[in-house]
């Protein structure tokens, strides 16, 4: 799907046909489409087939008048069983003398902000300008995500709390899963953003160099974030694990003690059973009350010995 956008006083409109100055949003295109981005509108093949490629890394080219800017960016989605992930999607930004592109395999919250107007004065004829604030947004939104990340975390611990459920340990893992994508993305989203603020791939402007400073700062604060809660996350496992191996051991104690009372008494009316003479009172209620009677001495001594 093709859309474009023109800007009309820092908002976005939508137009029929391709023009000078305007963005040209471009999500899961046919093979038509992807042609014509090649033949039509000239794009370099490569730059679009990497933009594309769901497993292409964060990373800045540039090849004759076409600049390329893959950016990762976070996306959140529920599981069947309602576990919350989290996970990174690539966005390809080519700049052109005349336009700016955005490519992506699948629809993100990025470009339906941008499309709704929830950026603030986007203007594609500012082509910089423009990709920056796309920047800035997607550093916002990683942290937007790692702060929810942290709350759940805190919910799923709070409850593990009260009872250990498989589903919330498996929400603790995934949350652990997601960080450690995060970390990677965030990582090469700074190696991309330190590349543009060097200057030597896309032209800067004066006013532009604020902006910049912002995205770079956003992004460095995302990564300590996102390694402050990936610690938190990998103590509080291993604080869960440990918990876990403690009660199994409990619940093992309990058992072996009810296994030895219970024998205490096969034990005994196994040999009043034998065919076996000159055996201590030979009478019924003797062996019940022995019997009873070692079960709860033997009871006495385990319990004291437990809490020992």
């Amino acid at each position: 799907m093709i859309n474009y956008y023109s800007s009309d006083n820092g908002r976005l409109d939508q137009i029929d046909e391709l023009e000078s100055g305007c963005w040209v949003s471009v999500i899961d295109p046919s093979p038509q489409e992807i042609k014509m981005l090649i033949d039509d509108f000239g794009l370099d093949s490569g730059f679009v087939k990497s933009s594309l490629d769901e497993e292409e890394s964060s990373r800045i080219e540039r090849e004759d008048d076409q600049t390329l800017i893959i950016i990762d960016t976070p996306v959140a989605s529920t599981e069947e069983d309602e576990t919350k992930v989290f996970y990174t999607m690539p966005i390809g930004i080519i700049i052109t003398e005349e336009n700016v592109f955005t490519i992506s395999l699948h629809a993100t919250q990025i470009i339906d902000e941008a499309v709704r107007g929830t950026i603030r004065n986007l203007r594609p004829t500012f082509k910089t300008r423009f990709v920056l604030q796309l920047l800035l947004r997607i550093a916002a939104l990683f942290l937007y995500y790692l702060k929810q990340i942290d709350k759940l975390s805190s919910a799923a611990e709070q409850q593990l709390h009260d009872a250990m459920k498989n589903e919330l340990l498996m929400q603790l893992l995934a949350l652990e899963k997601s960080l450690v994508y995060f970390s990677t993305s965030l990582k090469a989203n700074e190696a991309t953003i330190e590349k543009i603020f060097r200057g030597r791939v896309i032209k800067l402007y004066d006013e532009d160099q604020d902006l910049l400073e912002d995205v770079l700062i956003e992004m460095k604060q995302a990564i300590e974030m996102a390694s402050i809660y990936t610690g938190i996350l990998s103590s509080m496992m291993d604080g869960f694990s440990s918990v876990i191996s403690n009660n199994l051991n409990i619940v093992m104690w309990r058992l072996t003690i009810v296994t030895i009372l219970m024998e205490i008494p096969n034990i005994i009316f196994a040999l009043y059973g034998i065919n076996t003479v000159d055996l201590p009172l030979p009478f019924t209620w003797f062996p019940i009350s022995l019997a009873v009677f070692l079960t709860a001495v033997a009871a006495f001594i385990l319990i004291k010995w437990k809490k020992k």
